[in-house]
């Protein structure tokens, strides 16, 4: 597996790197966040492990480019800013995990090897329909009765998440480790936040909504 590792401390990115190597991965490495953007966008990688607090460009701005133009590879963020509305934002920001420094490199192995059977698994379908609403995971194009529409990535994988069950109940469990890879409830109003959002550009101006909310349980896409 090719691994981009972006971090800018040169002991603990040889210690990354070398680990890697072990356990049989092909790894590189930028020490800052230009050379990261530039190698991520110029090579073909499976997994980024990226750190948050980089210079020339910090890590958050690195994801939010990769995913502005349209790059869907699994980035799990490294950061010592544990809180949890720092990793919200990490999330937010296109991550799809994140690991707290410091860190054993056991953890992190699992979740890189983790991320890349998620993708795999994810890219065995290249098209979800449900009703007239239409979504391509190569092109990440969604359309409904021929409108396109226009998703942030958080909102893409959301809508994603919710495709690939037409006709099921997702809970906020469900939602909170499938999309936000979060194992605990961070006692917002992350979820409704973000299904209102979603809604307002995949059902409003719609003859009929296809996204319900199912009171005490949760939320299912159905036509």
């Amino acid at each position: 597996m090719r691994i981009l590792v972006v971090e800018d401390d040169a002991s603990l990115g040889k210690y990354i790197l070398d680990g890697l190597k072990q356990a049989g991965h092909n790894p590189d490495l930028a020490q800052d966040g230009l050379e990261g953007l530039g190698l991520a966008t110029q090579e073909s990688y499976d997994v980024l492990i990226i750190d948050r607090m980089l210079p020339k460009l910090d890590g958050l701005a690195v994801i939010q480019a990769l995913r502005t133009s349209k790059k869907s590879i699994p980035v799990l963020v490294l950061s010592s800013l544990a809180k949890v509305e720092e990793k919200v934002e990490g999330l937010r920001a296109g991550g799809d995990d994140y690991l707290t420094k410091p860190f054993s490199f056991d953890e992190l192995l699992a979740r890189v090897e983790a991320l890349s059977r998620r993708n795999a698994h994810e890219a065995e379908k290249t098209r979800l329909s449900v009703g007239d609403l239409e979504m391509n995971l190569i092109t990440r194009e969604v359309v409904r009765a021929g409108e396109n529409i226009e998703l942030q990535n958080r909102e893409f994988r959301l809508l994603e998440f919710l495709m690939r069950r037409p006709g099921e109940v997702v809970t906020r469990t469900m939602l909170l480790e499938g999309v936000w890879d979060f194992h605990f409830d961070p006692q917002t109003n992350l979820i409704d936040a973000q299904m209102s959002k979603l809604r307002n550009k995949v059902d409003k101006g719609f003859g009929k909504p296809l996204i319900h909310t199912i009171r005490g349980a949760g939320y299912k896409i159905s036509a």
